[in-house]
């Protein structure tokens, strides 16, 4: 007779999860995998979207000689905090929703190294995932650059948006890659954490320490910065009038370029990404509870 549990998995069971997961998604078929994927960065979206209005929550308006003047209204890691907790949005939604996030989906790796997925469909898996991601996460800025919510809170919430932007596309090479490994093994920690969950609630809860310390320590996601940068692009490039007014008050504005995009920022961190979920959290998961069966 089977034992009824109600306590949360143990780790060495969560390993066996993850890597039936694992399988699971690799031989997911590609029109359900896409889909699914555009979710995933539709959702990531809007937790960047929470994240970015409650960002300009950090600056108080004034009046100063009939001028708007901007002003640091919070301590700057109290404004990392809070934006940092509700980015968790997005994760929420990928893993009780039902989403297929390329960065989560580093933990595939489990699965391959035990030789239940083949590294063709795990490529294929993570490029799907990735283009999905992509072109939802470029639609949802495009509707947001329609909606003009930038333009809301006497325009803190748009500078906000570049700032945000431009402090990403003024990153090095290596540096990218180093806040990349680090965004990616907090986020592939917080999806192992959630393979111990019995309910909805225990999901939840083990997403919200790991997203928040990633967002809150500045760390980069390459899904988030799908949204993030397009955003703002689109902003720079499309509404003069808004730009003529706050321009002066983003520094470095020079920098938010689409080459920049792609190349100080998107490759690097996805790559970063790559090693911090895939090396620094399967890699290591499976060596500790998976490697014996394989041998």
């Amino acid at each position: 007779m089977n034992e009824i549990r109600i306590d949360a998995l143990l780790p060495a069971e969560m390993a066996t999860r993850a890597e039936y997961l694992g399988v699971r998604k690799a031989e997911m078929p590609a029109f359900t995998m896409f889909m699914l994927s555009l979710l995933a960065g539709a959702f990531i979206s809007l937790g960047a979207i929470f994240a970015t209005t409650v960002a300009a929550g950090g600056m108080s308006v004034t009046a100063a000689d009939g001028a708007v003047a901007y002003t640091t209204g919070l301590p700057y890691g109290v404004t990392r905090l809070l934006t940092g907790f509700v980015f968790c949005l997005g994760l929420i939604l990928v893993v009780v929703g039902g989403a297929e996030l390329f960065t989560g989906n580093n933990l595939i790796v489990m699965a391959w190294a035990s030789g239940k997925v083949t590294g063709r469909a795990l490529l294929r898996n993570w490029l799907i995932v990735y283009l999905g991601n992509f072109v939802a996460s470029l639609a949802t800025a495009g509707l947001m650059f329609f909606s003009k919510q930038y333009t809301f809170g006497s325009d803190s919430v748009g500078i906000a948006a570049l700032k945000i932007a431009v402090g990403k596309c003024d990153l090095g090479f290596m540096q990218a890659v180093a806040l990349g490994i680090l965004c990616n093994a907090l986020v592939c920690l917080a999806v192992w954490l959630t393979y111990s969950a019995r309910t909805t609630i225990d999901k939840i809860v083990a997403i919200i320490f790991p997203i928040t310390a990633f967002v809150a320590a500045g760390f980069e996601h390459s899904v988030a910065n799908m949204y993030f940068i397009p955003y703002a692009l689109l902003v720079k490039g499309f509404d003069p009038a808004f730009m003529a007014k706050v321009g002066d008050k983003i520094p470095k504005l020079e920098m938010l370029t689409w080459e920049a995009f792609f190349i100080n920022n998107l490759i690097p961190v996805t790559i970063g990404n790559i090693i911090g979920g895939a090396v620094l959290v399967a890699a290591v998961y499976w060596v500790v509870f998976l490697r014996v069966k394989k041998i």
